[in-house]
């Protein structure tokens, strides 16, 4: 390993211990174990050699956002460390549902009818149940993917009762111009009046908010890898 190689895989070191100290203190501060938190590390558009190194520190929790990026990088990295949970946490096209079912292990954004059938079709034919997530537009911005509050306990009956999804939580993504603790709040409630315990949000911003709100899962990309120099 080249010096810079251990340079960069010193600085994801203590950018791993330094997320997961803030996680832990305020886990503590609202009287909830920081061992109920997975923190995931978010991989898009990061070279292999820093997925590598955080693999290497033990990490085995990582999201993407592109099926397609994800099977250039993962198929490798999956036989190489079995134990990896890679979750789609990007919008899915129902044309790559298949491709999504084979490679990933849990899918976070599932947002309309179309996708649920397409998904309960492709894992039926795949023989595999894979753990999915109803993505929540708590915002209702136009341009965004998820479903309305409004709409939500309807399409998770119907993807539970309908389809037979493994539907384990809800994900959101908060208007950046907004103060995000309104937004988790909104989907800790519809979680909890669906009976369902998961709820992935909260990013490098803003995840020790997510977790006073009750996140079970954190996306972290930039606070533990760096600033991505491309687009």
């Amino acid at each position: 390993m080249t010096s810079e190689a251990l340079k960069k895989e010193g600085e994801i070191a203590r950018n791993f211990d330094d997320i997961k100290s803030r996680i832990e203190k305020v886990a503590v501060k609202w009287e909830r174990s920081a061992a109920d938190v997975d923190l995931i590390a978010v991989s898009k558009r990061q070279p292999v050699a820093l997925i590598q190194a955080a693999l290497t520190l033990g990490h085995r929790h990582f999201g993407e956002n592109r099926v397609q990026e994800a099977q250039e990088k993962w198929p490798a990295l999956k036989e190489q460390y079995s134990d990896i949970e890679l979750h789609l946490i990007g919008p899915l096209q129902t044309n790559k549902a298949k491709d999504a079912v084979l490679l990933f292990d849990i899918i976070q954004t599932v947002d309309r009818p179309k996708l649920a059938r397409v998904l309960a079709k492709e894992m039926a034919a795949a023989g595999r149940e894979i753990p999915v997530y109803v993505q929540v537009n708590t915002g209702k911005e136009p341009q965004k993917a998820g479903v309305f509050p409004e709409d939500t306990d309807g399409f998770i009956k119907e993807c539970r009762d309908d389809l037979g999804l493994n539907v384990i939580g809800l994900m959101c993504i908060p208007p950046v111009e907004e103060q995000p603790a309104p937004h988790f709040a909104l989907l800790a409630k519809i979680a909890a009046r669906n009976g369902l315990s998961r709820l992935s949000m909260g990013m490098s911003a803003d995840f020790e908010t997510a977790v006073q709100f009750g996140a079970t899962s954190v996306r972290v990309g930039t606070a533990l890898f760096g600033t991505r120099s491309d687009p």
